[in-house]
C-alpha cells in the first residue's frame, strides 16, 4: 500500500473555517492507513505556529509561504497567458520542484488535490501518478459568473472572465482526474451539466460535522463573559469575515433587516464573530445594535449563548459549515434557501428558512418568539449526531485509491 500526495492551496490546519475544514478531514480520514506527504500554502502568519501538527500527522511537509498581496500582482499575469487569475496566485516554483521530488523518491500511490487551483501542479508531471483524486469543493466557476451580474463593468468583466477561465481549467483537471468530487450532490450535479465529458467520474462528497466537539454539554464560559452579548435577545453571524458572501450577507441583514427588528425589539444585539473583518464590516460597527468580535479562540461559547443563528446567504456554494457548526450546538438556525443547498436538515422541523428583506425579518421574530425553537435546534443536532458523521462522509474516497 503506497503513500498519498496531498496537495491543499492552504494548510489543513487549524480545522476552523469551511475549506480548512474540510481538507483536515480528508487528510485525517486518508492518513489513517497512508502515509501522507503534505505540499501547501500559508497565507496566515498566525498558521505558522501550526505547522508542527502537520510534521507529526504526515511523512513529510512543504510550506510554500504566500505574501496575498504579493500573489495578487503575480495572478495579473493570467491577463497574459488567458490563465484563470487563480493559477498564478497559487504558484509556486519550489513547490513544483518539492512535488516531483517526492513522486520520484517516494512510492506514491495517489495524488489528493484539494481546489482546482493546486491541480495545476500534476497536469504536467513526467513522472505519471497511478491515481488523482481531485477535490473541487465548490463549482467555483458559477459563483466569479453570478459576481459578474451584480457588478460595475470593470468587475463585471474581470468576474465574468475568471468564471469562463476557470470553468474551462476546471473541465481539463477533470478529465485528467480518476475521479472529482464536490461538496454536495447539487454541485456536483451542476458541474455534470457543465462538463458532460466527466459526469461518470463526478460526485457528490459531503461535508459531516464534529458532534462531539461541537456539542453545547461542553460549553463551560458563562454568558456574561462574552462581552459582546447583551441582554438579548442576541443574533449570530458566524464565518470568516474577509470571504466575499460573507461579507455580503452581514452587510445585507444590517442595512436591510436589523432596522425592523429594532423597532420590534429594541435590545436586540447583532454580532458578527469570525476572523480578518474587512474595512466593510467594520464599519457596520458604528451601528450600536452590531457587535463585529473579530477572531474569536473558540466559536462554540458564542454559539451556545445565541438565541439565534443567522445565515442570510445570497450565493449559494456547496455547504455552509455555519448552519451545521450552529444546528449541533442545537442552536435555533436562520438562513435562506441559498444557506441550506446540499444539506438535507428540513426546514420547519430542524431549522427556519426564509427569503427577501421583509420575509426574513419576519422569520427572526417569529422564530425568537418561537416557545419551541429550543426543541427545533435539539431535532437538528439528533438528526446531525445520526447522519453527518465526518467518517461515513469520508469513506467514499476509499473506493477510488489503489
Amino acid at each position: 500500500m503506497g503513500d498519498i500526495l496531498f496537495l491543499s492551496q492552504r494548510i489543513p490546519y487549524p480545522p476552523d473555517k469551511g475549506d480548512k475544514i474540510r481538507s483536515y478531514r480528508a487528510l485525517l480520514h486518508l492518513g489513517e492507513h497512508r502515509r501522507i506527504h503534505l505540499g501547501t500554502f500559508i497565507d496566515d502568519p498566525d498558521d505558522f505556529r501550526h505547522i508542527s501538527v502537520m510534521e507529526n500527522m504526515c511523512e513529510s511537509v512543504h510550506i510554500a509561504k504566500l505574501n496575498p498581496f504579493v500573489a495578487r500582482l503575480k495572478s495579473l499575469k493570467a491577463f497574459l497567458t488567458g490563465a484563470p487569475l487563480s493559477l498564478p496566485y497559487f504558484y509556486d516554483r519550489a513547490l513544483e520542484k518539492w512535488i516531483a521530488a517526492t513522486l520520484d523518491t517516494h512510492d506514491i500511490d495517489a495524488v489528493f488535490v484539494f481546489s482546482s487551483a493546486m491541480a495545476q501542479y500534476v497536469l504536467n508531471l513526467k513522472k505519471k501518478p497511478r491515481c488523482v483524486l481531485m477535490d473541487f469543493v465548490d463549482v467555483d466557476s458559477e459563483k466569479f459568473r453570478q459576481y459578474a451580474l451584480e457588478r460595475g463593468f470593470l468587475a463585471k468583466f474581470v468576474y465574468g472572465r475568471e468564471g469562463k477561465k476557470l470553468l474551462a481549467f476546471d473541465r481539463q483537471v477533470a478529465v485528467h482526474a480518476d475521479a472529482s468530487f464536490f461538496v454536495s450532490e447539487a454541485e456536483a450535479d451542476l458541474f455534470r451539466r457543465l462538463a458532460p465529458e466527466t459526469s461518470s467520474k463526478t460526485f457528490g462528497l459531503s461535508n459531516g460535522i464534529d458532534t462531539d466537539y461541537f456539542d453545547p454539554s461542553k460549553v463551560t464560559v458563562p454568558k456574561a463573559a462574552l462581552s459582546a452579548y447583551g441582554p438579548g435577545p442576541n443574533i449570530i453571524f458566524t464565518g470568516r469575515m474577509d470571504y466575499k458572501p460573507n461579507v455580503d450577507a452581514v452587510c445585507w441583514f444590517t442595512r436591510n433587516v436589523l432596522p425592523g427588528l429594532l423597532t420590534e425589539k429594541p435590545q436586540v444585539r447583532f454580532v458578527i464573530a469570525g476572523a480578518t473583518p474587512t474595512p466593510a464590516v467594520m464599519a457596520l460597527a458604528a451601528n450600536p445594535a452590531v457587535e463585529v468580535t473579530g477572531r474569536v479562540d473558540d466559536m462554540r461559547p458564542w454559539l451556545a449563548h445565541a438565541d439565534l443563528a443567522v445565515a442570510p446567504m445570497a450565493i449559494g456554494r456547496g455547504i455552509q459549515n455555519k448552519v451545521l457548526e450552529a444546528a449541533a450546538m442545537a442552536r435555533p438556525v436562520l438562513t435562506t434557501p441559498e444557506g441550506l443547498a446540499g444539506i438535507d436538515l428540513v426546514p420547519g422541523k430542524h431549522l427556519f428558512v426564509a427569503e427577501g428583506a421583509e420575509a426574513f425579518g419576519q422569520a427572526v421574530l417569529d422564530s425568537l418568539d418561537n416557545s419551541g425553537r429550543d426543541q427545533i435546534g435539539a431535532a437538528a443536532r439528533d438528526y446531525l449526531i445520526r447522519h453527518y458523521s465526518w467518517s461515513a462522509r469520508m469513506a467514499l474516497l476509499d473506493d477510488f485509491l489503489p
